[in-house]
């Protein structure tokens, strides 16, 4: 152990604060820290960090690193973070701009010291998709026992320790806000022991775990809604900086923004997002979270338009508001929600804002209008409307006294007796609510009684205090049925709560973090999903499984459970064009006169209806697919019934035969007959594993359809299964 821990540094370290704050230039600043280093650089053996235990995991490292062998000559920076935490991660954009700034080869070397507060958050897989979540390029160590937070006497997240180049320790910040310092520190440091030959230039051997992932169509996908008629969704595409809107049987729309951060409103081309959440939309305006930008951003679908219309850009600390958006600095806005304002004359002129950053919720009034306790407000103005901006699971009546715990799922509940607005309220494991009649905001299940502890967390059914939950991210009113959906984040689950019995329950999920459709929503699985959404009529859920990185639709009337496909327009060939359309299907392949016709049982659908067509195709013992050959499936219909094929995607390819292709359909809106018969077909290349043959082989199975009125919205599997045999 370290002698003193980091008590040890106190008495000087702020000594040195408070001189520095009666400093009047740089050069004072820089001559005091220089008296200061020379001062704790005697004490070595008091401050000296223990090494690190040799069986710990490492992320973006070759291997293992000691402190005392690998990184001795180098000035380090330890991070003591848990993912969870906003505040940890409003301190990476500094730890970035500092590691871009000097790197190893300058003797600069920074450690992210993982040290959970949630049992999630202890398991590798869990602390690599936060890593790549949040794009940390520097080695990450999992201390999941708190070896080291325990050896320093660490207490709170964040902490940042400076080290010297023998293991000595410098400074500590605690907190988030020390930019300034934390720059200063570092430079004069490295300066100190460059002077005295400590420094060494060797690199630390650096591979990058998100090196070696395979691209995908979503990048951990924070939220998802569903506008009013249940035919688009909105997709926040958080890893690949981007918003996508699709049709529900996952066909791209509009893509925006992406696939690198920035900040930039304009033309859907050329705007730019860093790493967006929450979204809502009405009619062709989404309004969007634009988390690690702290901005409001309004999307125009018709004129294909971004513009900010809250924030500046920087995170703000200002906890009261008031000022017109554009001008109203805000702090990790992580959801948003329509609603309405007690005297207004139009539905939905508010968006509430989640407020993760500063532990508040947050209003930006869409109209003129007033709020809860509240005097009358312009349009456009921004401001608090609960939360005292204390890290607190602190219920009152009177909102502004309420304490929020990094809240970062809003869904609406307008109609009576409700009317208020339900809050996961992530840190404090709790979901709560906020009366839209006068403030009040009230325990609904999770947590405990006493404010002030945000432990209380776990994955027990039952109703109010005795439920638990880990860390919830999303919420979602289901208004047919007068139930609340959560994404239970840390727990891999989808809970269902009645807000009346304030009776909480797991709808979907085993608690094991993985990727399994499974024959019920108990048998299937998730992996942090972070948000979820319903259509208007209470069928389809759309989940946004954030760490598989997909779409999870869940039918809540026939518990059956899908994966939205994401079918990208460059790899899909869609068009509304019919003449367009008969071009490409006389270009499609032509399939062997050996191929198999396979009749499909007769299905009835109705006008919108989607359907998923799920294909697995099984090659001859010894066999494998020929991937660079054009493997492929495609749509097709006889000539009179060609109408069906409008607007839909008619091929596209077969990657892997060792799982299922998904084929997106939703029949027409419009529909021109009762009858129609819809081919789909598959054409493979294959050889011989020697290599010795190579052919190819075709089947097409043809799906009568019986096109009625009834079960509008539903979606529908049907299986296509074949095996080829050896000639």
């Amino acid at each position: 152990m370290a002698a003193e821990g980091l008590a040890g540094l106190l008495p000087a370290q702020t000594q040195l604060e408070y001189a520095l704050l009666d400093a009047d230039t740089p050069q004072e600043k820089e001559n005091l820290v220089y008296q200061y280093l020379k001062k704790m650089d005697s004490r070595e053996r008091d401050l000296t960090v223990p090494e690190l235990s040799g069986d710990l995991q490492w992320l973006n490292t070759e291997g293992p690193i000691s402190l005392h062998k690998d990184l001795c000559g180098k000035v380090v920076v330890l991070d003591f973070f848990t993912y969870c935490c906003i505040n940890c991660l409003h301190l990476l954009p500094d730890l970035h701009e500092l590691e871009h700034q000097y790197s190893d080869k300058d003797g600069l070397v920074i450690i992210g010291v993982h040290s959970a507060k949630f049992p999630n958050e202890k398991v590798l897989d869990s602390i690599k998709s936060a890593v790549l979540r949040y794009n940390i390029v520097h080695p990450v160590v999992n201390d999941a026992d708190a070896t080291l937070w325990h050896e320093l006497e660490v207490s709170c997240w964040p902490t940042l320790v400076i080290l010297g180049p023998r293991g000595n320790m410098l400074f500590s910040l605690v907190g988030e806000g020390h930019k300034e310092k934390l720059f200063l520190f570092t430079s004069i440091t490295l300066k100190f022991y460059k002077e005295r030959g400590q420094i060494k230039d060797n690199s630390i051997g650096i591979k990058l775990y998100k090196d070696s992932l395979p691209p995908s169509p979503l990048l951990f996908p924070g939220k998802v809604t569903v506008d009013k008629s249940g035919e688009r969704l909105v997709i926040a595409d958080t890893g690949h900086h981007r918003i996508l809107v699709t049709l529900k049987n996952g066909q791209i729309l509009h893509t925006i923004g992406g696939p690198n951060s920035g900040r930039k409103d304009g033309r859907f081309s050329e705007a730019a997002f860093n790493s967006p959440q929450g979204v809502a939309i009405k009619n062709n305006v989404i309004y969007v979270a634009d988390t690690e930008n702290h901005l409001i951003r309004k999307i125009d679908l018709e004129l294909e338009i971004v513009t900010t219309v809250a924030g500046i850009g920087i995170q703000g600390v200002d906890k009261e508001g008031g000022a017109k958006g554009e001008e109203q600095p805000i702090s990790s806005p992580w959801d948003v929600v329509f609603g309405n304002s007690v005297s207004g004359t139009q539905e939905d002129d508010v968006l509430w804002i989640a407020m993760a950053g500063i532990h508040q919720v947050w209003a930006l009034m869409l109209e003129g209008g007033k709020l809860p306790k509240g005097s009358d407000l312009k349009k456009g103005v921004c401001l608090r409307f609960a939360g005292s901006g204390n890290e607190e699971n602190r219920n009152n009546a009177y909102p502004h006294k309420a304490g929020f715990a990094q809240p970062s799922g809003l869904s609406l509940a307008s109609e009576e007796p409700w009317n208020c607005l339900f809050v996961a309220d992530s840190e404090s494991s709790t979901v709560r609510m906020i009366s839209l009649k006068d403030g009040a905001v009230k325990h609904l299940v999770g947590g405990e009684r006493d404010p002030l502890n945000l432990f209380a967390f776990g994955d027990v059914d039952g109703a109010g205090i005795n439920a638990k939950l880990q860390h919830p991210l999303g919420i979602t009113w289901d208004k047919k049925r007068k139930l609340l959906y959560v994404a239970d984040s840390y727990n891999h689950k989808i809970k269902v709560v009645d807000p009346k019995m304030k009776n909480c329950a797991t709808l979907a999920g085993t608690g094991e973090a993985s990727n399994v459709v499974g024959s019920s929503f108990t048998q299937s699985t998730f992996n942090e999903p972070g948000g979820l959404c319903i259509e208007e009529n209470g069928r389809l859920m759309y989940v946004a499984d954030t760490n598989n990185h997909q779409i999870k639709v869940l039918d809540l009337e026939t518990k059956i459970l899908s994966m939205l496909p994401i079918l990208n327009p460059e790899t899909c060939d869609v068009t509304d064009n019919l003449s367009v359309q008969k071009d490409q299907i006389a270009n499609l392949p032509k399939l062997p006169k050996s191929a198999p016709n396979i009749q499909l049982p007769s299905l009835s659908a109705a006008p919108g209806q989607t359907i998923q067509f799920l294909l697995k195709l099984t090659l001859p013992p010894d066999s494998k697919l020929n991937e660079e050959a054009p493997n492929a499936w495609f749509i097709t219909a006889e000539d009179n019934n060609t109408w069906l094929l409008q607007g839909q995607c008619l091929s596209g390819e077969i990657k892997d035969v060792s799982c299922q292709t998904v084929i997106p359909f939703q029949l027409p809106r419009v529909c021109l007959s009762a009858e129609a018969v819809l081919a789909i077909k598959a054409c493979l290349y294959y050889c011989s594993k020697d290599s010795s043959a190579c052919m190819m082989k075709g089947i097409s199975f043809n799906q009568p359809l019986q096109i009625g009125s009834t079960n509008q919205g539903r979606l529908t599997q049907v299986e296509l299964t074949h095996s080829f045999i050896t000639n």
